[in-house]
């Protein structure tokens, strides 16, 4: 029997297994990204689609990931992590073979009822199986996982769009989920917290509080940030989360343990990762239209050069593990985020006649700072988390993160229709109003060198933006984060040991 918090004999194989389960993740949204362009000229898929293909998954993951990360403390988070993988993997598949725009958000959104178990089940195996010797550098591989997985994206999406229709980006995760299910079934060992009451308030509370909110922001755009539509859904489900928050202070056996939150290195960490995924989801977004659109890549040259971003992530996420021994979470994740703050105005600077080398720098300062802020910020986060609340503590951190990314498309998407819109000579064509991926389909030489100024235009909006919430992130980290995070508090808090399967 294995004690949570020390070290398993397989914990290294098992740690692969759980970076593979993590990968399918990573690697289905970065080619994702990649696809839109595809996506709107074979499916005829509108700017308004394509941000809800998008979304699907994220208001299916954000709204019912801390319900899953209390289910995996509960009935065993290897049985859990198996059954993401199973429903993942179908999803992928009806998302391959879908004809409609609609048929296609369905299967985003199954895929993101399937994904939703995957953080917490992972995060919190990686938790139990490591002592607190080796779990920064567990951290910093698992974090690796995720850059490795931006890399690989772009280079596997361009080759498969280059040689196959756009469904093979989804068709790509069903054998790499298959994998990851023989890994977990064989290596991990099953995992729970001990026996606690169903919450069932708690869990009604947070899935519709959650998903009324997610939903509100993915379409305001639509609707209009200021409408009485927008305002009215988005306050319901605040206080929704208000009446859960309450719950969960006042219950008995409550679902999650909120009380982590006065812990200033799982705030502080929280809030960074928050506003890192605002800004890799935004920056995503409007990058994979700039290369392709603007700079006339083809999809395989544009995935090839978004791999400066990948490339530096790596390098400086393994930096920034080694670093964190010696500099402070606070230092760390503070750096970061100033370096993601000067890639963000490297970007806001850039013109349509600028080129490949100027975007080429903003990504590689871009990708030194969540390397170097991500690492630091997760093992500040973690080091919070009760061992019997590893499941639901690591969904609130991941559901947090998604809330970023939800921020990210819903803001700087809104920014970039609206200014490309607003950038544009009110006698243009009706078509090229529409959408830059349609202003080129007219073929017109003039039509397509306005519109895509009006788009460059529309993205510095989106990246000036995007600068001063990373700046806001490292006040942030600056101002909560505990100086010496080691001497003020462990990276694993004593709790009762939870006898758990080989």
């Amino acid at each position: 029997m294995h004690v949570p918090g020390t070290a398993h004999p397989r914990r290294w194989w098992i740690l692969l297994a759980l970076c593979l389960s993590l990968l399918v993740l990573v690697i289905d949204n970065t080619i994702l990204n990649l696809a839109i362009p595809a996506l709107m000229s074979e499916l005829h898929a509108t700017p308004a689609d394509i941000q809800w293909i998008i979304s699907a998954y994220t208001l299916a993951y954000a709204g019912l990931l801390l319900t899953a990360g209390g289910l995996s403390d509960r009935y065993g988070r290897k049985r859990l992590l198996i059954a993401e993988l199973s429903l993942f993997g179908l999803a992928s598949l009806g998302a391959a073979f879908a004809i409609s725009p609609e048929q296609l958000i369905a299967a985003r959104a199954l895929m993101g009822v399937g994904g939703c178990l995957v953080m917490p089940s992972t995060m919190s195996l990686l938790i139990t199986v490591f002592d607190e010797s080796e779990r920064r550098t567990a951290i910093a591989a698992w974090s690796s996982v995720s850059i490795a997985g931006i890399l690989a994206g772009p280079s596997l999406g361009g080759l498969l769009l280059d040689h196959f229709w756009w469904g093979s980006v989804f068709l790509v995760n069903v054998p790499v989920a298959v994998i990851a299910i023989v890994a977990a079934v064989v290596l991990m060992p099953e995992s729970k917290a001990p026996a606690r009451r169903p919450d069932l308030p708690g869990v009604v509370l947070c899935t519709l509080g959650m998903v009324t909110v997610v939903w509100s922001i993915t379409a305001a755009p639509q609707r209009g940030w200021d409408s009485l539509w927008t305002g009215g859904s988005l306050a319901a489900g605040v206080l929704l989360l208000a009446a859960f928050v309450i719950w969960e202070l006042r219950a008995t056996h409550p679902m999650l343990p909120l009380r982590v939150f006065g812990d200033r290195n799982f705030s502080g960490g929280t809030l960074s990762v928050m506003l890192l995924a605002f800004a890799a989801a935004g920056l995503m977004l409007a990058l994979t239209q700039y290369v392709q659109l603007v700079l006339g890549y083809s999809v395989l040259q544009a995935g090839m050069a978004l791999l400066p971003f990948a490339a530096s992530s790596t390098l400086f996420n393994i930096l920034g593990a080694t670093l964190t021994k010696r500099l402070s979470n606070r230092t760390m994740v503070t750096a970061g985020m100033l370096t993601t703050a000067t890639g963000f105005l490297f970007l806001w600077s850039i013109s349509p006649s600028d080129g490949y080398p100027l975007l080429a720098t903003a990504l590689v300062l871009m990708g030194m700072g969540a390397g170097l802020a991500a690492p630091a910020a997760v093992t500040a986060m973690i080091g919070a988390i009760p061992p019997e609340h590893a499941g639901a503590g690591s969904a609130m951190n991941s559901t947090i993160s998604q809330a970023g990314s939800v921020l990210g498309i819903a803001i700087l998407g809104s920014v970039l229709a609206t200014g490309y819109t607003s950038a544009l000579p009110a006698d243009m064509p009706a078509p090229a109003k529409q959408s830059l991926t349609d202003a080129i389909a007219l073929s017109t030489p003039s039509v397509t060198a306005i519109a895509r100024a009006a788009f460059v235009d529309a993205m510095a909006l989106g990246m000036i933006t995007g600068a001063v919430l990373a700046a806001v992130a490292a006040l942030l980290a600056f101002l909560l984060l505990r100086a010496r995070p080691d001497a003020a508090a462990p990276d694993t808090p004593t709790s009762t040991p939870t006898k758990v399967g080989t």
